[in-house]
């Protein structure tokens, strides 16, 4: 299907999306593919469900990718055209006439070598600069996927941001619901753990990165005391055990915590004159309380405030179509403590109605990264334009 867009506009290609909760992955690779319209695109990002067998899923992916750039990762809910769903394979593909996609792949995070990163990322962008300025693809957005129990996003981000200079990094933190076992991304017709995906997005389109949260700092501040930086784990907060005193903070028992009390009362840190969720992952046996980011001790926190979710984001989206000129898709990081606290709000189908009628197709994560942040419990992602420029 091709938009009629004004006169003077040149009609484009929409971006094709597509969903499916087959259970047999041959079968769900099959139709997914299909509704796609595999042999028109320029590249592909998958987001899928991690009940689904991965080895298998693979190798149905492999088979029919004829030299297509895939990535993708696993998630803990998934962003679908139809809006927020759980359980399913979700797709987003990049019609050639307007995107070129390429990537690369950082394995083995404990051994992570910056300078080799960063010379492999300056060379992607410089092959992507070279290919695509006679094309008119002018812009370039890095989406990063990273294993969502790895724990090096932080550095990784800044990392990777620095090697892109001017180009805009965004993405997320892969999951596996909310039991933390094993996260994977997707490369090369392979999941892996413990590894980064790069995949750099060229467009004649306008694209941009955003953030988006809706806490604000409230009047409750603790200073964390003792902590674990490499676990992210802290154990005092206050010179107290870090979960009761958490839980006397926020008015609740500690055999209460769980990701419904830490997705409506998120610490906050402030860096750089703003405000960044560091939301809590676990409250542990021994007392303590695991964080999805980095922390350390002597860091200030303060207790969020939520404020108009709808709101906010009918306003976000009305900026970014005002910013690229009418927007054709959102590649969305929707954090998974928001996805609980929609439910808790009884929010999610008018959250999930809002993303399929602003052309969302993402997943919820760990985390997401934006430029050189890693941060928590925000709605962050690229808004991608419909017309050409």
């Amino acid at each position: 299907m091709t938009l009629g867009l004004r006169d003077d506009m040149i009609a484009v290609m929409p971006i094709r999306v597509a969903s499916t909760r087959i259970d047999e992955p041959e079968l769900a690779i099959r139709a997914l593919f299909r509704d796609i319209d595999v042999p028109e695109l320029g590249g592909l990002i998958l987001f899928c469900s991690s009940r689904y067998p991965l080895d298998t899923l693979a190798e149905a992916i492999g088979s029919r990718s004829e030299g297509l750039t895939i990535v993708g990762c696993t998630s803990s809910g998934e962003i679908t055209p139809d809006g927020l769903d759980e359980g399913t394979i979700t797709a987003i593909g990049f019609p050639m006439s307007d995107f070129r996609l390429s990537a690369t792949c950082f394995e083995n995070l404990d051994v992570f070598d910056a300078a080799e990163a960063q010379r492999v990322l300056r060379a992607l962008v410089a092959d992507a600069n070279e290919v695509t300025r006679d094309m008119g693809m002018t812009h370039h957005a890095g989406v990063f996927l990273v294993d969502g129990l790895s724990h090096r996003e932080e550095m990784l981000t800044l990392t990777l941001q620095d090697a892109l200079g001017e180009v805009p990094l965004i993405g997320g933190s892969s999951g596996d619901g909310l039991d933390f076992r094993e996260t994977f991304v997707l490369y090369d017709g392979r999941f892996r753990r413990d590894a980064a995906v790069v995949a750099l997005l060229s467009s004649r389109r306008p694209l941009k990165a955003f953030r988006a949260q809706h806490y604000g700092p409230g009047s409750i501040k603790m200073v964390i005391t003792a902590a674990d930086t490499d676990l992210r784990t802290v154990h005092e907060i206050n010179a107290e055990p870090a979960a009761a005193e958490y839980a006397r903070l926020i008015g609740a028992r500690v055999e209460d915590l769980g990701p419904a009390v830490f997705a409506t009362h998120p610490p906050m840190v402030r860096a750089g004159g703003e405000y960044y969720v560091r939301s809590i992952q676990t409250a542990n046996p021994d007392g303590s309380l695991t964080f999805y980011c980095a922390i350390d001790e002597g860091i200030v926190l303060t207790l969020g405030e939520a404020g108009d979710i709808l709101g906010g984001l009918n306003r976000l989206f009305d900026d970014l179509d005002d910013s690229v000129g009418g927007i054709d898709h959102v590649l969305g990081f929707d954090c998974v403590l928001n996805s609980v606290e929609m439910e808790q709000r009884q929010l999610r189908q008018a959250v999930s109605r809002l993303f399929a009628a602003r052309g969302v197709v993402g997943f919820n994560t760990y985390g997401e990264q934006y430029h050189g942040l890693h941060v928590n419990q925000t709605f962050s992602g690229l808004a991608i334009g419909r017309i050409q420029c």
